[in-house]
């Protein structure tokens, strides 16, 4: 018997698995990684891996917003470790974003656990990072919390 390789069949060596499983977060999302013939070179491209969730004025938004960076054939690119600054993109209230705002990515994901908006509305955040295309997330409500 003799095996022949076709260059359509690839071996995935590495699969990575994040995200949100229940709750309201973005859900489950997996990337699988070739173990050769991979990569893309090129620039980057930035991407909100778990959104931004609903969230009361001033609360901590959860789950903690991820934004990954992908090579030029969408794998996350694991050796990107620039810092990710996040700012309020549609900001049609005037305000604020608090908590920690540039954060180191790690193995390609910057993950923001402390983010917080102070006023209600609704909005979007840009994800930005040297080297790399950003990116907007998804509209998200921040809500007056309930007397």
């Amino acid at each position: 018997m003799r095996l022949i390789r076709s260059p359509l069949i690839r071996t995935f060596t590495t699969l990575v698995v994040s995200g949100c499983i229940g709750g309201t977060g973005s859900g489950l999302t997996g990337i699988a990684r070739e173990s050769e013939g991979g990569g893309g070179g090129g620039p980057r491209v930035l991407a909100f891996f778990v959104q931004p969730n609903t969230a009361n004025v001033g609360e901590i938004i959860t789950p903690p917003v991820e934004v990954v960076a992908r090579d030029t054939l969408g794998n996350i690119d694991s050796s990107f470790t620039a810092g990710v600054t996040v700012a309020l993109a549609t900001n049609p209230t005037g305000a604020s974003l608090g908590g920690t705002r540039t954060v180191a990515a790690v193995f390609g994901i910057a993950r923001f656990g402390d983010l917080r908006v102070d006023r209600a509305g609704t909005y979007s955040l840009q994800a930005s990072a040297p080297g790399a295309t950003a990116a907007t997330s998804a509209g998200f409500s921040v809500a007056a919390p309930s007397p």
